[in-house]
Order: C-alpha cells, then structure tokens, then sequence
C-alpha cells in the first residue's frame, strides 16, 4: 500500500501555486528518513512573480498606520496559538523535534515575539524636531525599507520564520520568505494561517533551494536580504546583494565559549550546560558546545558532563522523556560523525561518539576532552550533539581561548566572583554573554553577532529598527 504524499505549495500575492515550471522536491521526516512530502522547487519565473506581489502590495502596507499593523500581528498571534497543535505537528515532522517540547519551549516564544513586534510597531523613535539652522525646522521620518527577501534556517523553521517576517511587517514592509528545502512544511502552515490577516502580497512563501534563494537576494526588486544560515552562505549573499547596494542583515554560525571558573556550582554548571548544549541536538549557533574548564576542577567537570551525556535521551518525537531529536539531514549526520571520525590522538571521547538506531539520523550525545586550541573541532562549528572540553590556568588564558574563535555570536561565564564576571563579560569578543546561564532568549533583548557570525540584530526594538531608514525632512519657517 503506498501512502500519498502531501503536496506543499507556494504563497505568492495570496495564491497557492505550484512551481511555474512544475519541478518539485521530496520532504523527508528526519526521525525515519522516508519522504512524507512534495514542495515547489520554485524558479526565477516564482521569485519573479513573488516579487512582483510584494511590491504591488508594498504601497499600500507601507501607508497603514502603527495600530493597524499591530492589529494585524495581534491577530497573526492569536491564530498561531489557536492552532497550536498543527504547528507543532508540522514542525516536529519538518525536524524530528519532540513534540512535548516545541509546545512547550518554541510555541510560546514564538506567539510572544509576534507580540512583542506587534507593540513596537507603535513605538518608533527619532530625534525631536527642531531648528538646527536659523529659518529651518528638520524632523526625521523612519519608514520602511521596501521589499525583503528572507532565507530561514532548517534548526529552527518556525521560530526563524517570525524573527524575519514580524518585525519587517511591523516596520511597514512586503515580505517574500524561503524556507529550507529540507523544511518547508511549518512556514507553508503559516501562510496559510496568516492568509486571513494580512493584504495579498504583504507576505509571500517560495519553496526551493540554495539556487531560488541566490535568486532572490540577486533580483532587483528587494532592498534588503535577510539570512540565517551558514557562513559561507552569509559571504555568498553579502556579494550578490553588493551588486545593487542591498541593504543585508546576517544571523550565521557560532561556536559559543562556556567558560566555568573553579568557583562555580559544578553540579548547576554541569546540568545547565548539557541541556543548552544537547538542546535540538546542538543545530543552535547558539548552543553550549565549547566549553573551557580550570585546570583544578577540569577531571570533576568532564566525569559529571559524561554522565549528565549518558543519561540525556534522544528519540523519536512523540517519546516525552527525549530531550533532543534527530539531525535534520544526512548530510549533517555524516558531517557530526565526521568531526569525531577526524579527532587527534590526544583527543578523548568521554561519552557518546555514535550514531543511534538505524532509522532516523539520530547522533548520540556526545563529549569530547584532551582538545587544544587549534584543533578543528575546536575552530569549526559541529552543529550537532556534540561538547568539547579543554582546560585554562588563569583567566587571561580562558579569555584568549573564549575570543580566540572567527566566530563571536555568544558566550557564557560561570563564576561566583562578580568582580570576574563583569571584566569576562567586558572582554569577551561575542554579541550576547550569559552569566551563570546559557541560551535564555527574551523579546526584548537583541540577538546577533559579531566577526563571521554576521552583523545585524535580531529580536528587540535593534531589530526592528533593521528593518527602517531614516529620512532627514527640512522646512522653511518663511514659505
């Protein structure tokens, strides 16, 4: 018996459409690794009409007043948490994710961004208008910037999917957004749901891969391009969008230092930190993979992160004790596995190392100890379940390990001396730096990088100023 595959569709000017060309791709549940869907893989024929409806739609979105974006948005919020339970189903098949958990840990996040985006839509700020030049009165307008186009990540489809598009539709501009290829299911979901709020064109799906989204950032319509993803991806967009001056805003890799201090809660720090490192297994840029131990707690670290790995439980989705799933690919799979395939002599597994199960691309939890600085595991991000442990002597040398990194998204700092922690937290080269914790995200709060962890800022009123420019308005006081 064959079971039919469920066929994804484009979102374009309001409209479910296929591809212009009829190609498609297969979508694969990554907790079995059988296909379950088809999606367009879309062509310069649907960037183009994508396009087209955003800007058609742009005019009249950009003239809508602060409370009726924020109208819209709300709405948006309140259809995502009436339909919570297909979302998450969505998503879960998309990734592989336990379903207990996006419920509980991306669902609510992500109806309170939409929420926090739909507030700032009413609260955009400037300088006060006033007469710099004798006879002249300047006021300064921020309005939106025009068209976007946006590329969402495969870690987190739905979650990235709302940094992107609510703050630039609370800013006043028309979207046209690309899932991965390898999850499309949750963003088609939302187009749907978000079908009954917003104006035709004001949001836009294609489906496709990294050639409709090179596409994308290379044509001429949008005025910006907005990516998650990969480094190399982040440079290779950075370059089209130089061609015609596109505005770019870029969220890319990172390999995160977690530096614990002999003075720490070892037991809190060890806890803490395989859940933030295992959580999603380690696809987070954020993730508390690199951790950097004193030498005089180092052997007690690594024993009790080793253990905390052997009880942490990966799985499929609709298991409640699994903390994590599987990879989302078998490309990433052979990639996870190939970092431990390649490790130095002096390099130790502690725990994990391994494939689990023969369905799914599932990855063991993982530490790996006896590393040094310039080792690859060390320099490159895993992205997967995957911890690495080295060991410091002093605070100068944990702080030239924690910068010494092309990456500089996010940091933590374990300690119970404030005195350390503030000048850790000074020095530390990375845009975000918890203290005592690791990976807790609010709304409010901006999230980006710096180095090759792109530029740009996500969440906050930072971010959806990103989505803004300003315009200097003079006036004669005579005329």
């Amino acid at each position: 018996m064959t079971t039919e595959l469920r066929r994804l569709r484009n979102y374009i000017g309001g409209e479910f459409k296929d591809a212009a060309d009829g190609r498609t791709t297969e979508v694969v549940n990554p907790a079995t690794g059988e296909v379950y869907a088809t999606a367009p893989l879309s062509g310069q024929a649907d960037v183009d009409a994508a396009m087209a409806a955003a800007a058609a739609a742009f005019p009249g979105w950009r003239d809508t007043t602060p409370a009726e974006r924020q109208k819209a948005l709300l709405k948006i919020a309140d259809a995502f948490e009436a339909r919570a339970d297909e979302l998450v189903a969505a998503e879960s098949e998309n990734t592989g994710k336990p379903l207990a958990l996006t419920a509980s840990e991306e669902l609510p996040p992500m109806v309170d961004q939409i929420r926090f985006f739909a507030g700032a839509a009413r609260l955009l700020e400037g300088r006060s208008a006033g007469e710099y030049m004798e006879g002249m009165t300047s006021i300064i307008r921020r309005e939106p910037v025009g068209v976007c186009a946006q590329v969402a990540p495969w870690n987190y489809p739905m979650m990235m999917a709302v940094w992107k598009f609510a703050p630039a539709i609370a800013a006043g501009n028309t979207v046209v957004l690309k899932p991965s290829d390898t999850t499309p299911a949750s963003t088609v979901l939302m187009a749907e749901i978000i079908d009954s709020v917003l104006p035709k064109g004001v949001f836009n799906v294609i489906c496709g891969d990294r050639e409709t989204g090179k596409a994308m950032v290379e044509h001429s319509t949008p005025a910006m391009a907005s990516i998650t993803g990969s480094v190399r991806a982040g440079m290779q967009v950075a370059e089209s969008a130089s061609k015609d001056v596109k505005r770019v805003h870029l969220e890319l890799g990172g390999k995160a230092p977690v530096v614990v201090f002999e003075d720490a809660d070892i037991a809190k720090a060890v806890e803490d930190i395989a859940v933030a490192g295992y959580f999603n297994a380690g696809q987070d840029c954020t993730a508390a993979t690199r951790v950097l131990v004193h030498e005089s707690i180092h052997d007690e670290f690594v024993a009790a992160l080793a253990k905390a790995a052997a009880d942490t439980k990966t799985g499929q989705p609709d298991d409640e004790d699994v903390l994590y799933g599987p990879l989302n690919n078998p490309n990433q799979l052979k990639q996870v596995a190939g970092f431990i395939e390649r490790l130095p002599a002096h390099a130790k597994v502690e725990a994990g190392g391994h494939q689990v199960g023969d369905k799914g691309y599932f990855y063991a939890p993982t530490v790996v100890s006896g590393l040094k600085q310039d080792d690859e595991i060390i320099q490159n991000e895993v992205f997967g379940p995957v911890i690495t442990v080295q060991s410091f002597v002093n605070e100068a040398q944990a702080l030239e390990y924690a910068n010494g990194v092309e990456f500089a998204l996010a940091s933590s700092v374990w300690t119970k001396d404030h005195g350390r922690a503030m000048r850790m937290s000074k020095n530390l080269d990375f845009g975000c730096v918890w203290i005592n914790t690791h990976i807790p995200l609010v709304a409010e709060m901006p999230h980006g990088g710096f180095k090759k962890s792109g530029y740009g800022k996500d969440l906050s009123a930072y971010g959806f100023e990103d989505y803004t420019r300003i315009k200097h308005v003079m006036t004669s006081l005579d005329g």
